[in-house]
């Protein structure tokens, strides 16, 4: 049976994530930094030509989808929107130490909505619906190679769910303009909603 390759790529760098702020829906764009972090990469490492690219709506992952895989059909995906913080974006948890919304937010290890923000239940359920829509997509559409480019919570998570081997989130960190690559079986797909992490993305010139 034919199977498909998606590969989950994480964003490039921005000045919020290099001042340890919280970053979910700000569109910011990648930093200076992260622009030569994504050039060094795609100089040593290879991108391959796709048939699709899905991103995130924000600014910061459609630059770095134009930068590793430059001419390849976008596509959108209004869910694949990282973690929503609510009041705590854009503040540092040093700055946010003392406040009791803060606090039991911590406390709830994310189980408890942010203020204004979403709580992990709702995270869960937006990324896994449009995920599960991605990949159902890309089996009847015979897309054989495709990307998601996202933010490292949603990568994280899709993974935590669909993954295997099964891991925790915090198992599936990874770099900016990295990731995983994923192969999917259909036959498996279909049975378990599951998907096999293949190998961390992307692969050295010297492998290919």
């Amino acid at each position: 049976m034919k199977t498909f390759k998606i590969h989950l790529v994480r964003c490039g760098l921005t000045d919020a994530n290099l001042q340890g702020r919280y970053l979910g829906r700000d569109d910011v764009p990648i930093c200076e930094k992260g622009i030569e972090e994504l050039k060094y990469l795609k100089s040593k490492f290879t991108y391959p030509k796709l048939d699709a690219v899905f991103t995130s709506p924000l600014q910061r992952c459609k630059q770095t989808a134009a930068m590793l895989f430059p001419g390849t059909l976008t596509v959108e995906i209004p869910n694949f929107t990282e973690y929503d913080f609510g009041e705590f974006e854009g503040h540092t948890a040093e700055e946010l130490k003392d406040s009791e919304a803060f606090k039991q937010w911590i406390g709830s290890a994310g189980d408890a909505a942010a203020p204004f923000g979403e709580s992990n239940n709702q995270f869960n359920a937006r990324v896994a619906n449009d995920f599960i829509k991605v990949v159902d997509g890309i089996i009847k559409t015979d897309t054989a190679a495709s990307a998601i480019v996202t933010h490292g919570g949603v990568i994280m998570l899709i993974l935590a769910l669909f993954g295997l081997p099964e891991a925790p989130m915090h198992d599936w960190l990874c770099d900016s303009g990295c990731g995983y690559t994923l192969n999917v079986n259909p036959s498996l797909w279909m049975r378990t909603r599951k998907i096999e992490v293949w190998d961390t993305f992307p692969q050295s010139i010297s492998a290919h």
